[in-house]
């Protein structure tokens, strides 16, 4: 996410999007995640960035991840380079929203039972991204 692909380790075996179950796999993912930020109160500061309805937001991180766990380049298809820091700029991220996300994505993970080897090495990837993507003090 912050340039390398999470399926760009030295790894041999199946990518994190064929272990999630493909293109299924990861859209529930997506869905459970902006589930749980429309309904979990902990997760209102995240939600209050995002345009309403989720959809447009559900599709672009669908696609997005699609591609960084080594499936399909959906969002590039679409949009070009992802350049996810500068995208995020105009939205204030500190360490709160970092924390938020995270802890969002984690339950997604663990509702979507993501066996506990992907969701350790999926959860170390999107923290170094998330820390990355802060882009306001705190």
């Amino acid at each position: 996410m912050s340039g390398q692909d999470i399926e760009s380790t030295p790894d041999t075996g199946p990518t994190p999007f064929e272990l999630l179950g493909g293109e299924p796999g990861v859209r529930a993912l997506v869905d459970r995640f902006y589930d749980l930020m429309a309904l979990d109160e902990r997760f209102a500061g995240i939600l209050a960035l995002h345009p309403t309805p989720l959809d447009g937001s559900r599709d672009k991180l669908f696609w997005f991840l699609c591609g960084w766990m080594g499936g399909p380049d959906l969002y590039i298809e679409r949009f070009g380079h992802p350049r996810l820091r500068a995208r995020h700029l105009p939205y204030p991220i500190a360490s709160t929203e970092r924390d938020q996300w995270l802890l969002c994505m984690a339950q997604a993970m663990a509702d979507c039972d993501v066996p506990e080897p992907l969701l350790d090495r999926l959860l170390q990837s999107f923290a170094s991204t998330a820390d990355w993507m802060r882009n306001r003090p705190g």
